[in-house]
């Protein structure tokens, strides 16, 4: 499929879940979720009040597969919806973003989407109290850590805090207890030769040496006061935990902060847990402290990915690697 009928199909694409489950949010409930269960109605559809089975189902899947729904929280959105349309493109499908037959078949596999976990001593080293919003307070912290065990579990498997809290509703999150979560699986691997940074969708298209889809991921591209650039870059590294040099005179003013911060590395620092850096100056692919809002909340400038997402792409990138950013 040429590149811009992908594109027209992915912006056009408005699948969202039916009613919201009468069923528990259980694991045996996700695992038994039927996919057909999941309708195709209009966009203006109000959100359900609760997590669907299915949902959570079909998100967990499109990870595995290397389409990226983003944050895994049990709502059929439209980073879900392009999702769709990414896998589709991914296997050759027609890529309407309907979860039809085809679709379904594809994606099923044996392996239950929920499993239970022991969390361990390591799971809870690292946190910090807080995380403050003044750059000049995080610059005088050691390290941007995540503030809970459940805050640090929910994105190692990729879920939206509600959503591990919904599935563990007794657990206090404590070392030896056993709760459940999603499994999306290994990072995909490969080698990235090129990368598209597509404003129109919201998306980042990872592209292989043969020209075939490797991995779809949803971002924040850039803002209206702060725009993206135009034009094909270059990746120049990557780095992994890095800090934040803030200068308000190159990049933003943030708070009463008016000289140039080092801001600490971790999962709630400014970049997140990776900065893919291109040849463009002060530009980057990095993470983010709050993947519930890729393509809901603008960036400043950058490309903004889940943290989970921006580490699997940083593993298939290698300087040299084009990135060209399209509207």
């Amino acid at each position: 499929m040429k590149r811009d009928k992908f594109v027209a199909a992915l912006t056009a694409s408005t699948l969202i879940c039916g009613p919201a489950s009468s069923f528990e949010l259980l694991p045996e409930t996700i695992n038994a979720a039927s996919l057909d269960s999941i309708s195709t109605v209009a966009t203006s559809a109000a959100r359900p009040d609760d997590p669907d089975p299915a949902i959570v189902q079909l998100q967990v899947l499109l990870d595995r597969a290397g389409s990226s729904p983003g944050v895994i929280d049990g709502y059929f959105g439209e980073n879900v919806s392009k999702a769709v349309a990414g896998f589709e493109a991914m296997n050759g499908l027609p890529s309407d973003g309907k979860l039809d037959a085809d679709v379904i078949a594809r994606l099923k596999n044996n392996a239950p989407v929920v499993q239970s976990y022991k969390i361990i001593a390591e799971d809870a080293s690292g946190l910090v109290q807080t995380i403050p919003e003044d750059y000049g307070e995080k610059a005088r912290m050691d390290h941007l850590g995540y503030t809970s065990v459940a805050e640090k579990l929910s994105e190692r498997f990729h879920m939206d805090i509600d959503l591990i809290k919904a599935l563990n509703p007794q657990a206090s999150f404590a070392v030896g207890e056993t709760i459940s979560v999603t499994m999306p699986g290994p990072f995909k691997a490969g080698k990235v030769k090129r990368i598209e940074a597509n404003r129109r969708t919201a998306h980042l298209y990872a592209y292989g040496e043969d020209g075939t889809l490797l991995a779809v991921y949803p971002a924040t591209i850039g803002s209206s006061e702060t725009p993206a650039p135009s034009g094909m870059h270059e990746v120049k590294g990557v780095a992994r935990m890095p800090t934040y040099v803030y200068n308000p005179k190159i990049n933003f003013k943030q708070g009463n902060n008016t000289k140039v911060l080092t801001i600490p590395s971790g999962p709630n620092g400014p970049v997140g847990t990776v900065w893919i850096d291109l040849s463009k100056p002060t530009y980057g692919i990095h993470g983010t402290p709050e993947p519930a809002l890729i393509d809901k909340a603008g960036s400043h400038g950058c490309v903004r990915l889940a943290n989970w997402d921006v580490e699997e792409l940083a593993g298939m990138v290698e300087p040299g690697v084009s990135v060209e950013f399209v509207d």
